[in-house]
């Protein structure tokens, strides 16, 4: 009858125990629930509740109930209904009687909370280092494709002439912002439950800071109440991973629009991309299409966590139980998604002549603009002049640079001879050298730091 076997008088219905037991999920938590077991035999000692002779057989026999874990050889039970319960009752057969004071003043209540957050924190650093490769190869690419110049897109509409690489380093500065976001998440998870029992604190002298310096933790929660209800930390992780995801979505968004024969300026790598069964000539963006759907599961996760916490009473509720399911299905869509989209992107082919051969003169019309203002012409009187001009050039069916002179210089007086230099590409990217810009030394200086950020 479970732990609680005492206060009833028959086994729950079978029927209930699926509908709540969460051994089928929470099972990969078997690491952290040993190691919060470990550091309460230790406090129990310390504590003078059990001896050093027990605290040593407690220890071994977690040891070998870890290393069945890690042998594949644990065999669950039917009674086995959460991790915790397992871990326990294997002990139990392993030193006897002696696992049942390992639960002293402990409840799953602070038990389940406290292995999720060592969970968590082992994870948020997997996810940290694959999140750091992305960074780099992006910058990797950016570097080789340092002097690639494209169309610069607002609304989908071509813009102002930007470098491909200034483009693509956009993308960094999005992941370096989620980095940050991330440590905070670490902050938020790195306090310890254990040692708040159910509800109420534990009475028996458990020095809870030097448990949670045991366990790793910044710190010890601060009330037991708050301690065992609290899944802020898994909203926040769920929040960080909704809007990395939404950037991730993005950059998919744009590579399979660029990657249509219409674009033609980038191709994926074949290990990236799919046939079709149908039609012969197909190459499907897959892996990005992939990217680009997982985003309404992350964000319903968010979201499902959030309604599922409204109204919650105070503690422990068994609602929290949902707390597992999506924290775990994030983490294993990120761990397996951001090294394929690093891989795209190291893989992924540049067509830069595609690129030169999509100009429009139009985007050169600020240049026009700052060239009047040069000469001392108002910025909106500016606009204005060169927003006449570009008409007059779609109405005459030739572009800026097939206008004639003496029609510039009857829009303006202004208008030299040399206003034909300030119709090239190149020269209006390279004008743009303020820090941020897309001037070649300007990204260049961007890839340095960038590197220096990836170094620390």
């Amino acid at each position: 009858m479970g732990m609680w076997g005492g206060r009833f008088h028959a086994e729950p219905d079978e029927m209930m125990k699926r509908w709540g037991d969460s051994i089928s999920f929470d099972v990969r938590l078997y690491d952290v629930d040993v190691r919060g077991s470990l550091a309460y035999a230790r406090a129990l000692e310390r504590a003078a509740i059990i001896t050093e002779k027990e605290r040593d057989k407690l220890v071994d026999g977690l040891a070998k109930v870890r290393e069945e874990f890690l042998l594949g050889k644990f065999e669950m039970e039917p009674g086995d209904e959460d991790i915790h319960t397992a871990v326990e009752r294997r002990l139990g057969e392993i030193v006897g009687p002696l696992a049942g004071k390992l639960h002293t003043g402990r409840s799953r209540n602070d038990q389940v909370a406290t292995d999720l957050r060592l969970y968590l924190l082992e994870e948020i650093e997997a996810l940290q280092a694959v999140l750091i490769d992305l960074q780099r190869a992006v910058v990797e690419k950016a570097e080789a494709e340092i002097e690639v110049v494209m169309p610069g897109y607002t609304h989908l509409q071509q813009a102002q002439p930007v470098l491909f690489s200034h483009w693509l380093m956009s993308l960094f500065w999005k992941l370096q912002r989620d980095r940050r976001r991330l440590a905070g998440v670490v902050r938020s998870t790195s306090v310890c439950p254990l040692g708040a029992g159910a509800v109420a604190g534990n009475p028996l002298g458990i020095d809870r800071a030097q448990l949670a310096a045991d366990l790793g933790f910044e710190c010890a929660s601060e009330n037991s109440v708050d301690a065992v209800s609290d899944r802020d930390f898994v909203v926040e992780f769920l929040a960080w991973s909704s809007l990395l995801q939404v950037h991730l979505s993005g950059l998919a968004e744009e590579l399979i629009v660029w990657a249509s024969r219409e674009f033609g300026f980038v191709q994926l790598d074949e290990a990236y991309s799919t046939g079709s069964s149908l039609m012969p000539q197909k190459r499907n963006p897959d892996s990005l299409e992939l990217v680009r759907g997982k985003t309404g599961r992350l964000v319903g996760h968010l979201t499902g966590m959030l309604t599922t916490l409204k109204g919650l009473p105070s503690a422990y509720n068994k609602d929290l139980q949902e707390d597992k399911e999506p924290l775990f299905g994030v983490i294993d869509t990120l761990k397996l998604e951001l090294p394929v989209v690093a891989a795209v992107i190291r893989t992924l082919v540049v067509n830069g002549e595609r690129m030169a051969a999509a100009f429009d003169e139009g985007m050169l019309a600020t240049d026009l603009a700052d060239y009047l203002v040069a000469k001392g012409v108002p910025f909106r009187e500016a606009h204005r002049i060169v927003g006449q001009l570009v008409l007059k050039a779609e109405e005459t069916g030739v572009s800026l640079k097939e206008l004639e002179l003496d029609q510039y210089q009857a829009a303006h007086e202004s208008f030299g001879k040399d206003v034909y230099e300030v119709l090239d590409f190149a020269r209006s990217v390279a004008a743009r050298n303020a820090m941020g810009g897309t001037a070649p030394g300007s990204v260049r200086a961007q890839i340095e730091k960038a590197k220096g950020l990836l170094g620390e």
